[in-house]
C-alpha cells in the first residue's frame, strides 16, 4: 500500500503496528480460481509468496514508474502454465514502451533467453474483458504523465494520481468500492494529499473508500480514526468484496 524510507528511523518506519508495514502498492482480483493483478511491484514475489498466488491470468498496468513495474520478472513461474497462449499484460502505449525498454530481453523480437517469462504485451484501446470480467481504463494525471486507474464491475482502482479529470466521472458512476491515491497531508507535485483525496471520494461518492500509496507520514492508528465515515486507510492483506 505504500512503502517506508530505507533506514529512516521514524515512528511509522519503526511501528509495531502491522498496519504500518507497507510494501508497494498494487492488487489482486480474485473469482474463483481466476486471478487478474494490477501492477507487479518490486515486491510482487514477496506479496505473491505470502498470499498462496498459484496462477495469474492476466495483468493491468496503471503506468511504468519503477515501483510498479519491476516485479514482471517473477511472473516468470506464474507464466510457465500459459502453455497455448502467453499470459496477457495490458498498459497504455506510453507505459507500454517503457516495458519494452526496460524488459527487453523478454520482448524483443531478437531475445533468446529461454525461461523468459510467457507474456504478450497489449496496448490499451478501451474496455478489455478478463475472466468474465470487464475492465475499463479511467484516464487520470499523475503530475504530467497519464496514468490509467481502472473500473472493473462495482469497484475502482485509482492510485498515483493527483487530478482526476472531469471526463473521467462519468467512467465511475454507480461504484459502490474505491481504492484511491492518497500520499500523504502535506501537498505533492504527483500525488494526491489526504484532504484532495477526501473531496474527490466526496464527489465519486462510493460506500466504500479506501486510500492506498500512504507515505511513512501517515501513521495508521493516528490518521484512520480522523476520517470522514466510509472513508478508510488500506493495508496489507485487505479484502474487499466487490461485485463483478
Amino acid at each position: 500500500m505504500g512503502v517506508p524510507s530505507l533506514a529512516c528511523h521514524c515512528k511509522v518506519c519503526t511501528s509495531a503496528d502491522p498496519h504500518d508495514n507497507r510494501l508497494r502498492p498494487s492488487i489482486l482480483l480474485s473469482r474463483g480460481e481466476q486471478n487478474v493483478v494490477i501492477d507487479t511491484t518490486p515486491d510482487f514475489r514477496q506479496q505473491a509468496l505470502r498470499f498462496g498466488i498459484q496462477g495469474v491470468d492476466a495483468v493491468f498496468y496503471t503506468h511504468a514508474h519503477a515501483d510498479h513495474i519491476l516485479g514482471l520478472d517473477d511472473l516468470r513461474p506464474l507464466s510457465f502454465s500459459h502453455r497455448e497462449h502467453k499470459m496477457p499484460l495490458y498498459a497504455n502505449t506510453q507505459a507500454a514502451e517503457v516495458l519494452e525498454r526496460v524488459f527487453a530481453y523478454t520482448f524483443s523480437a531478437d531475445a533468446t533467453y529461454p525461461t523468459r517469462a510467457r507474456v504478450a504485451l497489449h496496448r490499451l484501446n478501451g474496455p478489455v474483458d478478463v475472466a468474465g470480467v470487464t475492465f475499463t481504463p479511467v484516464p487520470l494525471m499523475h503530475g504530467r504523465l497519464e496514468v490509467t486507474g481502472y473500473r472493473f464491475g462495482n469497484a475502482a482502482y485509482l492510485t498515483d494520481m493527483n487530478k482526476l479529470p472531469d471526463a473521467s466521472m462519468p467512467l465511475l458512476e454507480g461504484v459502490d468500492v474505491v481504492v484511491l491515491d492518497a500520499l500523504r497531508p502535506q501537498p505533492h507535485p504527483t500525488h494526491a494529499t489526504i484532504p484532495e483525496a477526501i473531496d474527490w471520494a466526496q464527489r465519486i461518492g462510493a460506500r466504500e473508500t479506501w486510500f492506498t500509496h500512504m507515505s511513512h507520514e501517515v501513521m495508521h492508528a493516528e490518521m484512520d480514526p480522523q476520517l470522514p465515515a466510509g472513508i478508510r486507510l488500506a493495508y496489507d492483506g485487505l479484502r474487499v468484496p466487490v461485485v463483478l
